[in-house]
């Protein structure tokens, strides 16, 4: 086995790693001035990239891409998703619980609400977006515990050959850090490393990663797979290189592979799917052309105001008429020739359908992109009920609801990623609370929850035990849901204690409690 203490065996991962890096990089170099270019449209600077040819005309900006993408954004905030446990069995129900309510308070402790927004917005202005699942020891005040992080869609790199990002050759990380950096980190190593193999003036990762590469070092977090003994199973490894030198390497502390479950750590997300490749395709790739056009004919209106707000006087020499003479709007008399030679020049007004046509586009843009009133709450007609506010949303923003299922079905392979990362690297027993029968218990979680002890099964996949959905969390579908059971109660179809156990409202907890020690 391979280790970074072998120099040669370091060698030769360090080349194997650059080689591919080169090919991955080669092939994102349009990628990443799609996603600048993306950037820059979402923050309206719409005529960064077009010609100059009368320093005088007007560059207006209506910033409609960026208000589509915030109005669908909203859409998506309303519905940050919250992992829901169910047993496979009456078995299992206790460790549903435990992995549910440790799972929760992991999402607390690492701000899950702060990594969805940014993957939001790179969803939605990239095309995609990527969320990694690690392990931090140094979560929950040293006792540790799994995360899921928002990975920047332009220093990540995935395999350009495949669909399939867990079939790709290798996935690459990049950052730039400081030689100060290495060596408060890597003092060992920094002796060894070298000059930065891609410090070039031109290197396209430098407008991306905004660093200074006077003083920086680009540092590769380099991932791949190996075969194992089994068929079909591989072992997934990592390492951090820089300068030319591994900085370190998976394999000295896991030589079976860094996680069990033998994935890259990485969950990809498109928008709107693109043929030959992982990527996707974002709203500013679809009305890009629109807003543009847009922005033309609002330069086009402007020049023709203010072409039309100065009128312009021809003066023939015939006329006998001094021009500077004719400027001097204070005069009352000016002495000529003849007033044949005097015609005043006016800018013929735009036709209306221009206009007509500039409103046009703009409303197209917002209808089609999902962003129309109704999806922004505006109704025509006054509507209050929970139920009624959520039926007409759900028909009105297709767009939104097809990205939030898209980002459920991600966050859920994400937690099924993350209760295996906790099951293999948890050390420290874990104190969680649970709720049983209106009174909170404090539990713990450890390995051991995941072992089927009646039959005497090690190692099983957590589907064994659990089942892992995304439950929403948007306020329309709470309130309708809680409208329900309200009446249900009332009807008494159902229970009052099971009712509120069922409800979601702030302070559920402590009524349940009340409610258990009246009874």
């Amino acid at each position: 086995m391979e280790r970074t203490n072998d120099k040669e065996a370091s060698r030769q991962l360090c080349e194997r790693a650059y080689q591919l890096f080169d090919e991955f990089r080669s092939a994102y170099r349009q990628e990443w001035l799609r996603l600048e270019n993306n950037e820059r449209i979402y923050r309206g600077d719409h005529w960064y990239d077009v010609p100059v040819t009368d320093e005088h005309e007007p560059r207006p900006v209506t910033p409609i891409i960026q208000s589509t993408v915030e109005n669908v954004s909203a859409d998506l905030m309303d519905q940050v998703p919250e992992v829901f446990i169910e047993p496979q069995d009456g078995v299992n129900d206790y460790v549903a619980r435990v992995v549910q309510s440790l799972i929760r308070r992991n999402h607390d402790v690492s701000g899950y609400t702060v990594e969805y927004q940014k993957l939001v917005h790179d969803l939605l202005v990239g095309g995609y977006c990527v969320q990694e699942v690690g392990y931090d020891p140094s979560l929950n005040d040293g006792l540790g515990g799994a995360f899921i992080r928002h990975v920047d869609d332009r220093s990540i790199l995935f395999d350009p050959l495949c669909n399939d990002i867990q079939e790709g050759r290798a996935v690459f990380k990049i950052s730039l850090r400081t030689r100060e950096w290495f060596k408060d980190r890597y003092p060992e190593k920094y002796a060894e490393m070298g000059e930065d193999p891609y410090a070039a003036s031109d290197a396209p990762e430098d407008d991306i990663l905004r660093g200074d590469r006077r003083d920086s070092v680009l540092l590769l977090e380099y991932w791949w797979k190996t075969p194992t003994d089994k068929e079909g199973v591989f072992a997934v490894h990592m390492a951090l290189i820089a300068g030319g030198v591994v900085l370190a390497d998976s394999r000295d502390t896991k030589p079976q592979g860094y996680f069990a479950h033998g994935m890259y750590p990485f969950v990809l997300t498109p928008l709107y799917m693109r043929k030959g490749s992982a990527l996707g395709f974002g709203i500013v790739d679809l009305f890009e052309k629109q807003q543009r056009y847009a922005d033309k004919l609002d330069q086009i209106v402007l020049k023709n105001a203010f072409m039309a707000s100065h009128n312009k006087l021809l003066v023939t020499e015939a006329s006998g008429f001094d021009e500077e003479d004719l400027k001097d709007w204070s005069k009352e008399v000016h002495r000529g020739e003849s007033l044949n030679g005097v015609t005043w020049f006016s800018t013929p007004p735009l036709p209306a359908y221009l206009m007509t046509y500039i409103q046009r586009i703009r409303e197209d843009i917002k209808e089609e992109s999902g962003a129309n009133d109704s999806s922004r709450g505006n109704f025509r007609q006054g509507v209050t009920a929970a139920s009624a506010i959520q039926a007409l949303q759900i028909a009105s923003t297709k767009r939104a609801r097809m990205a939030t299922a898209q980002l459920y079905e991600a966050y859920r392979q994400a937690v099924r990623m993350e209760i295996e990362v906790e099951k293999e690297f948890n050390f420290y027993r874990r104190p969680v609370t649970i709720m049983i029968l209106g009174e909170e218990k404090t539990e713990y979680f450890d390995s051991s929850l995941f072992v089927r002890r009646d039959e005497g099964y090690e190692g099983l996949p957590v589907e064994f035990f659990i089942s892992v959905k995304a439950a929403k969390k948007d306020p329309f579908s709470v309130s309708a849901q809680n409208e329900l059971i309200l009446q249900l109660i009332q009807a008494g179809a159902v229970d009052p204690k099971l009712g509120i156990d069922l409800m979601t409202f702030e302070g559920k907890d402590e009524l349940v409690k009340l409610m258990y020690r009246m009874h």
